[in-house]
């Protein structure tokens, strides 16, 4: 056998070893991406399950959304009064009545007498 048949036949094992490897790879990360399908597939079992229980009521809250949908209007119109007879308007500078203060000063504190505490 010449250097060249070695040389084609230690080339083509390396090429099959290696298409070996990348399948084996691909092989596992597929698997792993088939079960976590899998997982999420039962998740959706489950929320359509859980979907199936609602349908009955949808015509219900549809109607219901709707009615309320309708009365918006009105009540953005009720909103906007209240709003315009609660605003706030302040008082001119200089009406308004001074503070009350007490006739003999401020006042001393006697609660850190229980305590021991000296304010100076």
């Amino acid at each position: 056998m010449t250097s060249l048949q070695l040389w084609s036949v230690i080339d083509i094992v390396a090429l099959i070893a290696g298409l070996a490897i990348y399948l084996f790879i691909v092989g596992r990360q597929l698997t792993a991406v088939a079960g976590k399908l899998e997982e999420a597939a039962d998740l959706v079992w489950a929320i359509k399950a859980d979907a199936d229980a609602i349908e009955p009521g949808l015509n219900r809250i549809n109607r219901t959304g709707g009615v309320i949908a309708g009365a918006l209007p009105l009540l953005y119109t009720f909103a906007e009064g209240i709003v315009v007879g609660a605003t706030y308007v302040p008082e001119p500078e200089g009406t308004h009545p001074k503070p009350n203060f007490p006739a003999m000063g401020t006042r001393r504190s006697r609660l850190f007498d229980g305590v021991g505490a000296k304010i100076v």
